[in-house]
């Protein structure tokens, strides 16, 4: 007997979160929910060749500057930026995923009044949260730990409902939050 989950496939695993949060940013534009968008990373290009008359292709570039978060935009008239970030095999969040001077961005955008946050989805539980950076300072500041055990987004995170559309629905929580 053959068990239907036998031939899943794990390829791509890294991209589910994005994916869910790109496919449901589009939902928020098309209606008319929010205008939120993944910013692209800043590269400068050094060197192109031309193997076809109309088509080119970078053979190198590279990065102009430290990038800051995965997502940028705006929502009831508040300026929102977050990261988004997946655990596959732990039950906590190493702080070394999320860089300095992104955290320092989070930070700097949430004390000029903008909404910022993380998005964790743990492959362990299944589950997705949404953790302010009040909450993610909060932690860096009072705690000696490497990682965020996957308790503290359970007490001081939202868990994130996953549906079929929107997918991954935030916005849910920033208005449990923010509205």
């Amino acid at each position: 007997m053959i068990r239907s989950n036998a031939f899943k496939s794990y390829a791509n695993r890294g991209m589910d979160l994005e994916n869910d949060i790109n496919i449901t940013n589009k939902y928020y534009l098309d209606k008319n929910i929010g205008v939120i968008y993944k910013k692209p990373t800043p590269i400068k290009v050094v060197k192109v060749i031309y193997p076809k008359k109309n088509s080119a292709l970078i053979t190198e570039a590279f990065y102009e500057m430290p990038s800051t978060t995965d997502y940028n935009g705006i929502y009831k008239g508040k300026y929102i930026d977050f990261d988004a970030k997946e655990i596959k095999k732990s039950k906590s969040f190493p702080l070394h995923n999320i860089h300095k001077h992104q955290i320092e961005h989070l930070k700097k955008v949430y004390e000029h009044g903008g909404i910022s946050f993380l998005i964790v989805r743990f492959y362990i539980n299944n589950t997705t949260y949404l953790l302010e950076t009040k909450e993610l300072i909060k932690f860096i500041e009072n705690e000696k730990k490497s990682s965020i055990p996957i308790d503290y987004f359970e007490v001081n995170g939202r868990k994130i409902k996953e549906s079929y559309t929107p997918r991954t629905d935030y916005l849910k929580v920033i208005d449990d939050l923010y509205f």
